[in-house]
């Protein structure tokens, strides 16, 4: 009996997680409406800006957390060095104490 139900919940933690998998972005490598795509630094930037702009995009239809026209790893890397730095590791992150 114990043995099924932690099958079951293994099973159905597995569904969960491949159901938040990201798909494929189309729009990676292309150009926006003024012809630029958000390399390194954007990436850096808008990873950096990211809760602010979570709660924005909560409530704006028009404000998106990620930018989708990219150019693809770099932008990647970018962002979540930029969300690493403001809340773990900058900013929020805590200083351990030395005993």
């Amino acid at each position: 009996m114990r043995r099924s139900i932690i099958l079951a919940s293994i099973l159905i933690a597995a569904l969960v997680l491949a159901g938040c998998a990201p798909g494929p972005n189309s729009l990676e490598k292309t150009a926006d409406a003024d012809g630029k795509t958000a390399g390194f630094l954007m990436g850096l930037w808008q990873g950096f800006i990211s809760p602010v702009t979570f709660i924005v995009s909560v409530f704006t239809r028009n404000v998106r957390l990620y930018e989708v026209h990219n150019n693809g790893t770099w932008y990647n890397f970018g962002f979540v060095l930029g969300a690493g730095l403001f809340m773990s590791g900058g900013i929020l992150g805590r200083k351990k104490k030395r005993t």
